[in-house]
This record gives C-alpha cells, structure tokens and sequence, in this order.
C-alpha cells in the first residue's frame, strides 16, 4: 500500500478507536478545565510519544511475523477492538482523579502527562500497532502511521471536546458506540479475509 494508502488507513482506524474511548472522556474532562487549544496541544503531543512507540512495536512485529498473517492478526485484532468498542469504555476512579488534577506546573505540561498514562495500553495505541504491523515493509509506511494515527486522535478529540460543549457534555454514547464497533467489524472481517486468501493462496 502506498504511503497516502496507510496515512488514510491510520487516520480512519485511530479516528474511530478514539470515538467514545476512555481517553476521548479524559479529554472532554480537561477541556471543562483548560483552553481547548492547550489541551489539543497537549493531546498532540502526549500522541506523538505513545503513539511513536505503538509504531516502533508495529514495525519489529511487522519484522518477526511472515507476510501472510500479518493481515490475519491484525484481522482479529479489529474484531476484538469492535468487541471492546461495543462493550464500551468508562473513566476509572484512578483516570478521573489524573483528569482532575489542578494546575501543577504548566497546563500543556499537566494535560500532556495526564493524556499519556491515559493512552498507555488503550484500545488506540493498540489500533495503532495493528495498523502499522499491517503496512510494515511499506516504504515509510510507519511514519505515514505514525503521522495518521496522531491525527486520528486529535480529530476525534476535537469533535468530541466539540460535541461535548454543544450537547451540554451529553455525547450520544451508545449510538457512537455501535457505530464504531461495526465499522471495526467490517474492517476485520474484510482483514481476515485477504489474510485467509494469502494463506490459503
């Protein structure tokens, strides 16, 4: 796949994952405490870190599997994130206590750090790796993931910061829910599919 190929694929992929996450209501929380526009900035870079690290895996991922499962892996991978999508995510008292935290230093500081702890293991960094171990071998394929999926990110936190003050802080969670988990299962099962074709092929 090309390099707009990927860039599209992580954009898309991350830009769901983030819909109605954890990590979407962590940013929804600090934007009730800060500028809007210091916490996207914040979210940007706490993304660039993890998500910097999601495609460093991806790439040695994409380097130990064979070619022909890597599409299946990442198949399954999507299942389960439709799964976990549907299943639906909330903030932990531990996320909610992070988000709370009061000015301790530089707000771009606060939010980058609280942002971070809060991606680490997420349905998004793992989306993420998936992506990038899917297009692994491509010619810059992990800067185009690493690049896409940031975006993804932020996009989707924008909209729900967005969406958040519009509707009162009130996101229409169950239908966003089961909107991002189908389109995780037509992705995964479209994955699964080319993975089962080059296996068998």
């Amino acid at each position: 796949m090309t390099f707009l190929g990927a860039l599209g694929v992580s954009t898309g992929a991350v830009f769901v994952a983030e819909m109605g996450d954890k990590t979407q209501l962590v940013a929804m929380s600090l934007a009730s405490r800060y500028r809007v526009g210091t916490v996207l900035l914040g979210i940007a870079v706490a993304t660039v870190a993890v998500h910097g690290l999601s495609v460093l895996l991806a790439e040695i991922l994409g380097a130990a599997l064979p070619g022909d499962w890597i599409s299946l892996v990442a198949g399954l991978a999507f299942l389960g994130f439709g799964a976990w999508t549907l299943r639906g995510d909330e903030l932990t008292e531990a996320d909610e206590r992070r988000a709370a935290v009061r000015r301790a230093g530089p707000v771009f500081l606060t939010v980058a750090t609280v942002f971070f702890l809060a991606e680490l293991g997420d349905k998004t960094m793992l989306a993420t790796v998936a992506v990038g171990a899917d297009h692994a071998g491509t010619p810059l394929s992990w800067l185009a993931v690493w690049i896409g999926s940031t975006a993804g990110m932020v996009a989707a936190d924008a909209l729900g910061i967005a969406l958040g003050m519009l509707l009162g802080k009130k996101l229409p969670e169950r239908v966003i829910r089961i909107g991002a988990a189908a389109l995780f299962f037509v992705a995964g099962l479209v994955m699964v599919w080319q993975g089962l074709g080059e296996l068998l092929g």
